[in-house]
């Protein structure tokens, strides 16, 4: 338990900075100045979690979990302490940077530890504790970053992360077992390091064009056509890596293709959105950071609401595709809706055009990386997965780079139009502390936001037509039914967590959904039903404790493992009965029949959990072959209720 909260709370730390910073954000700006930059602060650490996702897994793999989860937490402190003391948007830009490096890592090795520490019947309900804190961070992050701002610093949203962050480490440093086996991973460095300078250099484009420098520019051509290249060689050498981050083929998979494509687009709404909704909330409707946090809840809470809500129905109905069709034609009405709002609106108007957003996406996101991973061969499912979360990733990149580029661009023309003459010059630059605005002349204040409420309805405008086009993706994506290893993942499915690419890792984590702590009895049953042995559930399970080189001693069992020894008394004389255990000097020992039995058990074993997959072909996916016989050992290892 002590780590899997040290693990709780390195995911709280990470998930929390996604979203935390855009309630400072009007308060910071106004500070450092660089309004044109604004959404770099968020894009930077998003675009380092993005680029640094796929690699945290595979060094986990090769150098042991606990030795990449502490160096990515010392990265995260790192980063988090420099933004704190940052004394220029740039200085904040680059370690926010920093910062998004160590938070990748977080999020990847916080995941990838639970199948370290905890067995197949617990895992599930772990995952879903995972889940729940990531959407919590998603929800708590504006309102905690308003709640600081207001009352202490923005740069206290960075200086909370030291203490928890030190905590974390100590824990997981004391307690978190050190790496056994080192698998040998070949890492996409190349690949890896040209997605980088791709997605950069066209965030770089999108956000200094016409406003730091002109379109037509050397700058900005320059910026142009490295990204181009960049991404063209990306593509190159991932048809000849090993282990690619996108593998090319996959884009041969109309699911995938049409996924990624509404995922791209869930994330550019989403963090945008989250971006600049606190600005309007602050600088036209003049109310403070931690109030402005407040009046995020409704967007959050009906995401919330939604991707829950319609998880549990595609889990009844074995359909999805309705889902994301709904959830964008919603989204499109809520954001249309938001590029109408002026400084008059209401707290409930504007509370029911963000809930409506909110539901919206909340519809869609729980879809997407469901269908993927029913569409792909287990083989894949690792990559497939990873490729779809990392363009969502991308999504909220671009997105909130590319909204922010067309806020500054047309802020600037209408301030140039709309302030009167004789306006301060604070007025007309990159400094928009609310509390300045709110002194500014009445004239001067009323033109002031009458041209921020117009460049952000622009914004709100272009994202509206954007979901639109992801309204028509969505009638693309191909209805298929569900598999029974393909089940709704909570809250965690709907925030978008990045995940480690291992095929081997997402196999596990999709069948221990379906062999959890309240299921494994009856697994166990099926097993002794499968055998033909005749044995009781309790048999099979003392059988798998002489697996393991363990007494039989029913004191020391109930002991161990909370069982009544009457029970466990009861299954080993059942045993000794039947001819399979001898005991001798207070010891016990597998007879022949029972040593022959003993193989049977591990066969029925196997055949219930390749029952779990029933469209898996073992000539197709050897992948996956490993992955049953590893579940097979720990599910003869697990505990299991013999109170029934």
């Amino acid at each position: 338990m002590f780590v899997i909260a040290g693990l709780m709370l390195v995911m709280l730390l990470a998930a929390l900075d996604q979203t935390i910073v855009s309630t400072a954000l009007p308060t910071i700006v106004g500070e450092l100045g660089g309004l044109n930059h604004l959404s770099w602060v968020v894009t930077s650490y998003l675009l380092a979690v993005t680029i640094g996702t796929p690699l945290y897994g595979k060094l986990g793999d090769m150098y042991g979990r606990r030795r990449v989860i502490q160096g990515a937490l010392v990265i995260f402190l790192i980063g988090s302490m420099l933004c704190g003391l940052a004394n220029g948007m740039t200085e904040l830009i680059a370690f926010r940077a920093i910062q998004g490096i160590g938070g990748g890592g977080l999020m990847v090795s916080a995941q990838a530890g639970i199948g370290d520490v905890v067995s197949p019947r617990e895992r599930g309900r772990f995952m879903g504790l995972f889940g729940a804190v990531f959407g919590i961070a998603s929800i708590g992050g504006p309102l905690i970053g308003g709640c600081l701002t207001t009352h202490l610093s923005w740069r206290w949203i960075f200086y909370v992360n030291v203490p928890r962050g030190l905590a974390a480490l100590v824990v997981l440093s004391l307690t978190f077992p050190k790496a056994k086996l080192q698998a040998k991973r070949a890492i996409d460095y190349a690949g890896t390091a040209l997605l980088a300078v791709g997605l950069s250099s066209i965030v770089l484009l999108t956000t200094l064009g016409g406003t730091t420098y002109d379109w037509g520019s050397i700058q900005i051509i320059g910026l142009g056509v490295i990204g181009v290249l960049a991404l063209v060689l990306f593509a190159r050498v991932e048809q000849r890596a090993d282990e690619p981050i996108l593998p090319p083929h996959l884009f041969r998979n109309k699911v995938f293709v049409v996924t990624s494509a509404l995922g791209f687009v869930v994330g550019f709404a989403l963090f945008g959105s989250l971006t600049y909704l606190p600005l309007f909330q602050q600088v036209v409707r003049g109310l403070d950071p931690t109030e402005s946090g407040l009046q995020m809840l409704p967007l959050m809470g009906g995401l919330l609401i939604a991707s829950i809500g319609s998880g549990q129905i595609i889990s009844r109905i074995g359909r999805y595709r309705i889902f994301p069709i709904l959830g964008t034609a919603i989204a499109c009405i809520g954001l249309y809706l938001l590029s109408g709002i002026d400084s008059d609106i209401g707290a409930g108007t504007m509370a029911l055009y963000m809930a409506i957003l909110g539901f919206g996406l909340g519809l869609v996101m729980q879809v997407l990386v469901l269908a993927v991973q029913n569409a792909v061969s287990y083989s894949e499912l690792g990559v497939a997965t990873s490729g779809a979360t990392l363009f969502r990733s991308i999504g909220g990149s671009m997105g909130t780079a590319i909204l922010g580029a067309i806020f500054a661009n047309r802020l600037a023309t209408e301030l140039a139009a709309k302030l009167p003459a004789g306006s301060p010059p604070s007025a007309g630059s990159g400094h928009i502390d609310p509390a300045q605005i709110q002194a500014l002349p009445d004239l001067v204040r009323a033109g002031y936001i009458d041209a921020f409420t117009s460049s952000l309805t622009t914004v709100f405008l272009a994202a509206s037509a954007v979901v639109a086009f992801a309204f028509i993706l969505a009638w693309l994506i191909p209805e298929k039914p569900l598999r029974k290893t393909v089940e709704t993942q909570g809250i965690g499915e709907a925030f978008a967590s990045p995940r480690p690419s291992s095929s081997l890792d997402e196999a596990v984590r999709e069948l221990t959904v379906l062999i959890g702590r309240e299921k494994t009895r009856d697994l166990i049953q099926q097993v002794a039903d499968r055998s033909g042995l005749g044995l009781s559930v309790g048999e099979t399970w003392l059988m798998g404790r002489m697996r393991r080189g363990e007494s039989l001693d029913p004191e020391t069992l109930a002991q161990k493992h909370s069982i009544d020894p009457a029970r466990l008394t009861t299954a080993r004389e059942g045993l000794i009965a039947k001819g399979l255990v001898t005991v001798s000097d207070e010891s016990e020992e597998l007879t022949e029949a029972g040593q022959r039995e003993l193989i049977r058990l591990g066969e029925a074993r196997l055949e219930v959990l390749e029952g779990l997959v029933d469209d898996w072909s073992p000539e197709a996916d050897e992948a996956l072959k490993p992955v049953l016989a590893r579940l097979s050992d720990e599910l003869a290892a697990t505990e299991v209720s013999l109170k029934a």
